[in-house]
This record gives structure tokens, sequence and C-alpha cells, in this order.
């Protein structure tokens, strides 16, 4: 058999990559992953989905302005088809990712080398857990990952990156890139898991008595007075949208100090994936006053943002978390993934996951240095997620179930 011919090339806006081909790569129906992601089935991930990456280019949000300048991976086939490819961008910083590597930047710079600009291979401002090589299945699929990981080497050199950032792989791609001798980090964290329940009143039961009533305590303080409210594809108007962008650069603002995403992004992802996006608004008095975005897989409800201009008890667990619960059992999705960070999450049923990056680092001497760093952290992440997992809010009897 001979071997087959495969062109590497790259992409410097997601625009001139055709929307059918790249999504062929990206959502493949019915693709089959190994037993080690089988926790993270998704038979479409909105987020690596040509509408999701072009809205972020088209609305200025991911630009070489912004410090994420697209430069998107591509093997194509002797007949020119896209057999693989993968969102990637040159960074000047490390703002926007949610796997941290000031320290390492800092460090190497410190010690007189350059650590930007690097490559990222990621989706930004978006810490959910998704494929990131982009292989479209066929018998030729494992060369096409291998053309893909290849040609990423020879791009890192060419644009003189220190190196090459995969952040929130499946599992398996974080270890089939360590094997190709990139450095596996592990990070953590809490997903809500549908253990079967028929709507959020069985999800409570499952609850220890006194987790059970401060969630009930919480969902009505928090709607006191306020009226929640779930809007999905033409539902969400130019209004919303308004109101929401105006709680996302109030609460961004104070956060993070400057907020990702512009004003025409929220206008370009409603308008390409309305009927993939629940936005969960507050009104009180007639007014909105808080509201969080999600975005629907097939398999999962990924929450991404949140803002709110009037403080109210509990109105961020109602409107992020209790709302997305009941709208993903609802529609029979099997988990919630509510972003990065939290451990307030556990009390509320969220319970604690391993995250993986894959890095390639060109210097040795730095290569070195962050790998013995990961291999301590790596065991802290371990023992923490083993902390976390004997606290959860579950009834013991119910953990006994899920062992037997």
């Amino acid at each position: 058999m001979s071997k087959p011919e495969f062109k590497f090339r790259v992409a410097r806006a997601i625009a001139e990559v055709d929307p059918a081909q790249w999504d062929a790569c990206a959502n493949p129906p019915d693709l089959a992953l190994p037993a080690q992601d089988a926790s993270r089935r998704e038979r479409f991930n909105p987020f690596i989905a040509h509408a999701f990456l072009n809205a972020l280019e088209t609305s200025r949000s991911a630009s070489a302005r912004a410090g994420w300048a697209p430069l998107h991976a591509l093997v194509e086939d002797a007949k020119g088809r896209l057999v693989a490819c993968a969102p990637c961008y040159v960074k000047s910083h490390s703002m926007g990712e949610y796997v941290f590597d000031y320290a390492w930047a800092d460090a190497y710079e410190r010690a007189g080398g350059r650590y930007y600009p690097k490559l990222q291979i990621s989706v930004p401002f978006t810490p959910a857990q998704g494929r990131r090589l982009l292989v479209a299945p066929g018998d030729d699929a494992q060369a096409a990952h291998a053309a893909l990981v290849a040609g990423l080497a020879d791009l890192r050199a060419q644009v003189a990156a220190s190196s090459i950032h995969v952040t929130f792989p499946l599992e398996s791609e974080a270890r089939a890139l360590e094997a190709e001798g990139y450095l596996a980090r592990t990070g953590k964290q809490f997903h809500f898991f549908n253990r079967g329940y028929r709507d959020f009143e069985a999800f409570l039961e499952s609850l220890a008595s006194r987790k059970r009533k401060m969630i009930r305590r919480e969902r009505r303080e928090a709607q006191e007075g306020v009226e929640i409210v779930r809007l999905t594809g033409a539902q969400i108007t130019s209004e919303h949208w308004d109101a929401f962008f105006h709680f996302y650069m109030d609460t961004g603002a104070r956060k993070w100090g400057q907020p990702y995403l512009t004003r025409d992004f929220f206008t370009h992802v409603g308008a390409a994936m309305a009927e993939r996006i629940l936005l969960v608004m507050a009104r009180r008095a007639g007014r909105w006053i808080a509201g969080a975005i999600n975005f629907i897989g097939n398999d999962a409800l990924y929450g991404r943002n949140w803002g709110a201009i009037e403080e109210r008890p509990f109105l961020h667990f109602e409107v992020c978390y209790y709302q997305a619960i009941e709208f993903a059992l609802e529609r029979g999705l099997q988990r919630v993934e509510a972003g990065a960070q939290g451990e307030h999450k556990l009390a509320r049923g969220y319970e604690p996951v391993t995250t993986w990056s894959a890095h390639a680092i060109a210097d040795p001497r730095l290569a070195r240095a962050v790998a013995d760093f990961l291999v301590q952290e790596r065991a802290a992440i371990a023992q923490a997620i083993d902390v976390y997992g004997e606290h959860t809010p579950f009834r013991r009897d119910r953990a006994r179930e899920d062992e037997d």
C-alpha cells in the first residue's frame, strides 16, 4: 500500500477555510473516542465549530491586535481535501488561556530567553475540554495526525516561537502528544454529571439532606422578586445581547481588568449559532440585572460567561449553575461544564474532574525545569481531586450504588 501524500499549510483567518471541510474534521458524525475519554463524549462541540471560531475572528475578539494572531494548521490530501486541522494562534502574551504559564515566561525571560511569541492550539477565551487536533475519520487518520503534529513543529520553528501549547485537549490527545515529546500537564474543574435524574428534584434527592436544604434555600432567595428567563434560538434578540454585554463588561472589568469579547462577537455568534446558545437572564422590576451565556452540545451544556449589575444573594448560583442543571436534565444532556475554577461548585452537585494540556518547549533548559515542576504539580492536582471527591454533597448510599 502506498504511503498517503499530505500537504501542510496555514490559514491566517478561519474564513479562508471551507466551513464544511473544517467541520467534517472538527465534528464528524459518530466519532469514536478512546476509553479514557468516555466521560467526555461529545457528538458536537460548539467551540471547535467553524462558526464559533469565525465569530471570534470576525468580531476582532481573537486578532493579532488582541495578541491572538490566527495561523490555523491545515493538512490536505493529494486531492486538496482537508483531512486534519487545528485552531492555532501566535500569541504575544498569556492572557485568555486559563492554563497559566506566567511563571514559565517570567523565569525564561529573567534568564535571558524570549518566551513570546508562542504557538497556542486552543479555543480563545474558552476553558472547555475537547478535541484540538481535528483529524477526519478514515483509513489515513493516523498518518494525517502525524502530519499535523510534524507540521506544527515546523511551524513553531518558522515563526521563531519558543513553544507550542495545546490547551484543554482530550486526555487521549495529551497522552499521544506526550509520546511525541510534549510535556503533559493536568488541571482541575468541576462538572455536573447526569446520573439518570428525571428532573431537578430527583437530583436533589441524591444529595445529603443538609445540602438539599441549602440549595432549595439558595434558589428561593435568589428568585425572590426576580424573574428568571431562559432564551434560545430566535428568542434571543439584540435587546438581550445589549443587556448581557453590559453585564459582561461590568463584571469582567471588575474581575479581570479587561474583558476579552467584543459586542460584535455576540451578534456574530448569535446569528450563526442561535440554536446552540442558551441565554439565562434575570429581570427585576422590568429591568435586566444579570445573565449567563451557555453553549449547547449534543451531550453537554457548556457554561461560559456571566455578568450582573446588581448584587443579590445566590443569584450567581441560580443563573449559572441551577438553571444550567435544569436545562441539561430537560434536554437529556449528560453533563454540565461550568468553566474554570470554582470550588464552591462542589457543594452544588458539581464533581471534580481532571483537565489536560500538552506543551512542547524548544529550549531544553526550560523544558527540563518545566518537566520537574509538572511532576510535582500533577501529584498535587491528583491529591486535590481525591480530597474533593471525598467531600461531594451526595448521600453516602448513592456513592455505594455508584460503586456497585
